[in-house]
């Protein structure tokens, strides 16, 4: 019971925290008086940080006192997985959402503390007290982490076999948690401006510097869940429209859109409403897709756990949206612009077709993601929506971002000279055209592989383009060539190319991957795709957390070991467990699928018709998919860049 009161203690701590910041923010507003904000803040944060701390002191000594730690870990639990399992489950992933919300909520206030008598930051930080008191009275409720078991446990049921096959449960889900409570302070901000009607000040520019933070560290999480998937399920991909996946793609794509529709804002006074728009938007839809992933509403591989809070998730969802309209309306004639786009071709132009291309494909996924939902309730019936929904829409998408990738960053504000716009087009073009004919020679004849290849080397050219600018600038300046990159627009110019290396890997690997089955005896050999695969035998490791069944294999005398593997607990999950020989060319990806005759393998599929020792092997060829990983890396880079602060004179990128 120590524990759980403890948890418990410290909950409370934070609660008061968030709602004495409430109050005394509310208050402060309409008296003058000071917050004291910072203090308040600090609670909250110290309350968290004691929650967190009981949670891994029960986690990591295998304390079965509390039920959380029952359900997610056991006595033979690794110490990492350990950690690790408090975000195993809806109760431990509140507590790290709450952590890290209250840790940006210090970082926010302390940042402008020397601007704490302005009412729009005195209104925003009332908001971010507002929405850490509504997690974290979750967590007081009907979520609580620290409920005690009444009976004595000797043995906890382990975490979810897929939650201890890979390090990267370490970094994805924070990384992605982090990335959606990022999102919570440009929301703040588009309310406070909204309240107070000042939606004319530099705010929204200001804004797009945490959403920038907020979108890089979501694109790593994004990028690491797929390099997840790809490492631990055994198929062979990196993305399969799941709903978890596309509850995290949401915001992502309607934070690129606020991130680029700003600068509009900033240099032509352009899109108020849609910006301010999109900043509660893409906070609404991360509490969307906790909804969505936490609530057990959506079958998914990706979700871990269930849980009773769908009404309340929904309910804050819905409280959200209904806040930011009714707000939008009452301010409505304040959020008129004097100008409008003189240009279709123009930067701003070409923006709007930015915005329209990313928020339109939200709309598409969102609408592929809960039409089950809708479909069943009307009819009773369960109905599934699959990749080539998403993929219809998503292949035409990434061309036509890809011309705005090329042509946004060369392109005038207002006006369209297209003698201009060749002179700068040019040297990329012919390269792209260069590109395409190489791989023609080379034997490459499908169209949409030879056109994305010039669209990219052409989005790659222009990107380029522009950062040679900057390093022209920074030379001529006297400055060092590294400060060159600091700033959105070098910064977003990095990004860019991330995302061409990322589209020219999934193009590739895609339409040339080669997935085959190959049946092997001990000793036999063969050839997949140019790769020369040897199946030698057998091999089974044991310790207290699993039993795994390994294959001993060769891919190019490279040493691999596919395996099936049995972990402790949770009633002896089984999971495959591919090998990968991977370099910057491609990969090798094989499974151990099933295993002939009564030649019992643990938890492997046994194939009668096949001869006793014999295996199936799952052998995929993907070309160029080491390459998906490094764009991503790109973007993250990129967008740590763009989050430095600059003169505002070149804070207007492209």
């Amino acid at each position: 019971m120590t524990l759980t009161w403890l948890g418990r203690g410290a909950l409370y701590v934070a609660l008061a925290g968030s709602l004495g910041g409430l109050v005394a923010q509310l208050v402060a507003l309409r008296t003058s008086r000071p917050a004291h904000a910072l203090r308040w803040a600090l609670l909250a944060l110290a309350g968290i940080v004691g929650a967190v701390g009981v949670m891994q002191y029960a986690l990591v000594t295998h304390n079965f006192s509390l039920a959380y730690v029952a359900e997610n870990n056991a006595t033979f639990t690794p110490l990492l997985y350990s950690i690790t399992g408090m975000w195993s489950a809806l109760e431990g992933s509140l507590l790290l959402w709450a952590l890290l919300l209250s840790a940006l909520i210090v970082a926010v206030v302390r940042f402008y503390r020397s601007q704490r008598d302005d009412s729009v930051v005195g209104w925003a930080t009332a908001v971010l007290f507002g929405v850490s008191a509504f997690f974290t009275a979750l967590m007081c409720g009907p979520a609580e982490p620290f409920l005690h078991n009444p009976a004595p446990v000797l043995q906890g049921a382990g975490p979810n076999a897929l939650l201890q096959d890979n390090p990267l449960v370490a970094m994805h889900p924070p990384l992605l948690y982090s990335g959606f409570v990022g999102f919570t302070v440009p929301f703040a901000f588009a309310i406070a401006m909204l309240i107070t009607g000042r939606v004319h000040d530099r705010w929204p520019l200001e804004q797009r510097r945490w959403t920038v933070l907020a979108w890089g560290v979501l694109s790593v999480g994004v990028v690491l869940g797929a390099w997840w998937s790809y490492q631990v399920l055994g198929w062979g991909g990196f993305w399969g429209w799941d709903p978890v996946e596309n509850a995290a793609l949401l915001p992502w794509l309607t934070g690129t859109a606020y991130i680029h529709s700003v600068i509009v804002q900033d240099r032509r006074g352009l899109f108020r409403v849609w910006n301010l728009s999109l900043a509660i938007a893409t906070f609404a839809l991360t509490i969307l897709g906790t909804f969505f992933t936490r609530s057990g509403v959506l079958q998914s591989v990706h979700s871990f756990s269930s849980s009773t809070l769908g009404p309340l998730l929904i309910g804050f969802f819905l409280a959200t949206v209904v806040l930011g309209v009714g707000l939008l309306a009452w301010r409505g004639d304040r959020l008129r612009s004097p100008v409008g786009v003189d240009q279709a071709l123009s930067r701003e132009g070409l923006f709007v077709a930015n915005n329209v291309l990313f928020v339109g494909f939200a709309v598409v996924v969102l609408l592929g993601t809960v039409f089950p939902l809708l479909y069943e309730a009307v009819n009773g019936g369960q109905v599934t929506v699959g990749t080539p929904y998403f993929a219809s829409v998503a292949a035409p998408m990434s061309v036509v971002l890809l011309v705005l990738m090329t042509l946004a960053p060369l392109v005038g504000w207002r006006t369209l000279d297209v003698r201009v716009l060749w002179s700068r087009l040019r040297a990329s073009a012919w390269v792209a055209l260069a590109a395409v004919a190489a791989l023609v020679v080379a034997g490459v004849h499908r169209p949409m592989v030879l056109l994305a290849y010039f669209l990219a080397v052409a989005a790659a050219g222009s990107a380029l383009r522009t950062l040679r600018g900057a390093f022209v600038t920074a030379r001529r300046k006297g400055q060092p060539m590294w400060s060159a990159l600091r700033g959105p627009s070098a910064g977003g110019m990095v990004v860019h190319l991330g995302v061409v290396v990322m589209a020219l890997a999934i193009v590739t690997s895609t339409s040339y991957a080669t997935r085959v089955e190959v049946t092997l005896a001990t000793g036999q050999s063969t050839v997949v795709d140019g790769q020369y695969i040897s199946f030698h035998g057998f091999a089974t490791l044991k310790d207290p957390l699993e039993t795994a069944t390994q294959l001993r294999v060769e891919v190019n005398h490279q040493a691999l070991r596919p395996a099936v593997t049995t972990y402790n607990g949770r009633s002896g999950q089984s999971v495959g467990t591919p090998a990968i020989d991977s370099n910057l060319a491609r990969d090798v990806y094989v499974t151990f699928d099933a295993v002939g005759g009564n030649g019992a393998a643990s938890g492997a599929q046994v194939r009668n018709d096949l001869p006793a020792g014999s295996v199936v092997l799952g052998v995929a060829v993907e070309p160029l998919l080491e390459w998906l990983w490094i764009g991503g890396l790109l973007m993250g880079v990129g967008s740590a860049l763009s989050f430095i602060r600059r003169r505002h004179n070149d804070e207007v990128s492209s």
